[in-house]
Order: structure tokens, then sequence, then C-alpha cells
């Protein structure tokens, strides 16, 4: 395994190996999957055999998601952005990333059921809010600060004006 430049290092209380296989169940194995799992040792913070960090690829990203107990929480502060093709993978996403104790959040935010933050948002939103016309960029971020899930149609209609 080549080891990227850098890499998100995720600190979860635990269940990151969970976490983990619910992102390649929603994103598929063909667009995530699992590179390494290594295990607490003997005389280690986590019980000897339990999973602490698990290695894992995100469309060709590489992250580290760590079972690091409760001494730091995961916060809006950090996120992961979801760029979707159109406005039925952002339902599904929508869905699917909170699914088992998650839930939706503002502004086409959605909370995990660990608590790892992701923006469900178009991939057309990005070529709207780098407009140059300045009038066009603002109906889209007003737009977008009424919503929770993002509707594009929606975004379209602000955006055009």
């Amino acid at each position: 395994m080549q080891i990227q430049k850098v890499t998100p290092f995720i600190w979860y209380e635990r269940g990151a190996e969970d976490a983990v296989a619910h992102y390649v169940k929603v994103f598929g194995a063909d667009k995530a999957r699992v590179l390494d799992t290594q295990r607490w040792g003997e005389n280690s913070p986590g019980a000897a055999g339990t999973v602490m960090l698990v290695q894992f690829e995100l469309f060709g990203a590489q992250m580290s998601a760590f079972n690091g107990g409760p001494h730091f929480k995961l916060t809006e502060a950090f996120s992961l952005t979801a760029a979707c093709d159109d406005q039925a993978e952002v339902d599904r996403l929508w869905e699917q990333l909170p699914a088992g104790g998650g839930k939706a959040l503002e502004c086409g935010w959605v909370k995990d059921a660990w608590g790892l933050c992701w923006q469900v948002i178009p991939k057309a939103w990005f070529d709207m809010v780098r407009d140059p016309d300045p009038a066009r960029v603002q109906r889209v971020f007003q737009a977008v600060w009424t919503m929770q899930k993002i509707d594009i149609a929606a975004l379209e209609r602000a955006y055009q004006g």
C-alpha cells in the first residue's frame, strides 16, 4: 500500500470499524474499501485484540478511522463532502449516511451514527458558487441556507434568478 502524503485521521469514540463498514455499504465496494486493520496489543489503552485503527479508501482518498475513546469528540468543525451527480444521489446519501442513529442537519449536512458530519452537495453547486456574477452566487447561498436536504431544482431556479 502506497501511503498518501496527507491523510484524514478520524477519531471515533468507538465503532470505527462499523463506521467504515457503513461507508463501504453506502458508497459501494467499487468506491470504498478497507486497506488495513490494526488491533490494540497488550498493555495499551484499548482492550487487547480489539480494533484500534482501520485504514480505508473512499473514492481513491486514503483515510484512517481510530477507536480512540472518549477523550476527543467529532464536531461539525470537520466534515467530509460528498459531491453528488444528481438529485437521486443526493436523496440516497441523505437517507443512507445517517442511517442507524445519525441525523439530518441543515444546508445539506447530515451526521452519521458515529458523529461524523457529511455535506451532501450536488456537483453543480460548486460551479454555481464559482460564477463571476456575485448576485447569482448570493442567490444560491440564500437558497441553500433555507434547505435541509439540498433540492437541485430549487438551487437551479435561484441561480437563474
